[in-house]
Formats: structure tokens, C-alpha cells, sequence
């Protein structure tokens, strides 16, 4: 016996997955960095070098060395950078990528850095 299944019941059936967040995107990830730079010369050429790689990912800026506010703990020494991917998995295939790894040297040559990917926080489907 075959089962036929009006296409408003799909319809209605693919809204509420939608509704319920079956088909969200993954939560976005990011790199954030407290660097000290020791060499600006130096520096300026990983700058160069980096930043294309990072949109080659997906990846855009979201703070880059803004003046920063200490409000409880320890002032922070260096910059901050936060670098904006499309998930987690992302910004690890960029820090893990081939291309990247030939610049990261760069970097190290140039600053001291403390250096973490995080997860954000999961997109409510509601829009909150």
C-alpha cells in the first residue's frame, strides 16, 4: 500500500525543523589572540601576509588592536586581536591550513602571543 503524503504536510513538516533549529548553522568560531609585539617591522610583514589567508577562510576582523579598558584582573600587556570564522571547525582547518603555517612563523618571530579558538554561543532560529 502506498502512503501519500499532501504536500502541505511536507511543507508544514520542513517549518517546523526549521522552527526547531534541526537545520541552524553551527555556531561561529573565533581566534583570540593577546599579542606583544617585539619586532613592528617584522610584524607588519606577518600583517601582510595573514590577512588574505584569513578571508580565504571565511574569517574577518572583528577587533584588531583597539584601545582596551581593564576592568578587573590584570591589564593586559599587548593587543587584542578576534578574528571571526563560520564555526569552530573553520577556524581550526585555518590554523591547521598549510598556508597558514607557512606564515605563522612570521608571527612568532615577531610578538609574543596567547593565542585560543572558541566556540560562540549557539544562533537562537528565533533571531534573539
Amino acid at each position: 500500500m502506498k502512503v501519500r503524503v499532501p504536500l502541505v504536510a511536507i511543507c508544514v513538516l520542513a517549518l517546523l525543523e526549521g522552527a526547531a533549529g534541526l537545520h541552524a548553522a553551527p555556531p561561529k568560531g573565533y581566534a583570540v589572540a593577546e599579542i606583544t609585539v617585539t619586532n613592528p617591522v617584522a610584524y607588519k610583514k606577518y600583517l601582510a601576509a595573514v590577512t588574505p589567508v584569513v578571508a580565504q577562510f571565511g574569517g574577518r576582523y572583528l577587533v584588531r588592536a583597539g584601545q582596551v579598558i581593564p576592568l578587573e584582573g590584570q591589564a593586559p600587556t599587548g593587543r587584542f586581536v578576534v578574528i571571526e570564522f563560520p564555526s569552530l571547525a573553520v577556524a581550526q582547518q585555518f590554523e591547521n591550513s598549510s598556508q597558514y603555517m607557512a606564515i605563522a612563523p612570521l608571527r612568532k618571530k615577531a610578538a609574543r602571543t596567547r593565542l585560543f579558538l572558541v566556540e560562540g554561543a549557539a544562533e537562537d532560529p528565533a533571531g534573539r
